[in-house]
């Protein structure tokens, strides 16, 4: 029964919760972009290089036979992956620049804060001289 405790206290952590929801946004958000690269960026730019699909380009290193398929190199697939990946790099580079943009901001705004009056520091230290005694 101890275990399922244990268990039960590590998977209602804040931690482990955050770490599922991000999980779960970050799959929608790679098939987002995985679309937006294979289905809106990759064919405009087939047609300026003389409408070339990039999911087909392959260098076939073995032919086809009667008996087994053909042995290709999809370097158009790894052409697509990389730009996804670049995508997907600048949107998290630019969503983290705004997070500790207004990170500095309300940490500037606590440091702004004015002392308090030199009564209550008073005060406080005798408190403390008190506590210790």
């Amino acid at each position: 029964m101890k275990i399922i405790n244990e268990f039960r206290e590590f998977a209602m952590r804040g931690n482990v919760i955050d770490l599922a929801v991000g999980i779960v946004i970050g799959t929608a958000f790679g098939a987002i972009t995985n679309s937006l690269v294979k289905d809106v960026i990759m064919p405009p730019i087939g047609v300026l290089l003389g409408k070339v699909d990039f999911s087909k380009l392959s260098w076939t290193m073995i032919e086809a036979t009667d008996s087994a398929a053909a042995v290709t190199l999809n370097y158009g697939l790894f052409i697509q992956a990389i730009v996804n990946f670049v995508i997907v790099a600048w949107a998290m580079f630019m969503i983290i620049k705004v997070m500790n943009t207004l990170k500095r901001k309300q940490d500037a705004g606590a440091a702004d804060a004015p002392p308090p009056p030199k009564q209550e520091v008073l005060l406080e230290e005798i408190r403390d001289l008190l506590k210790n005694k």
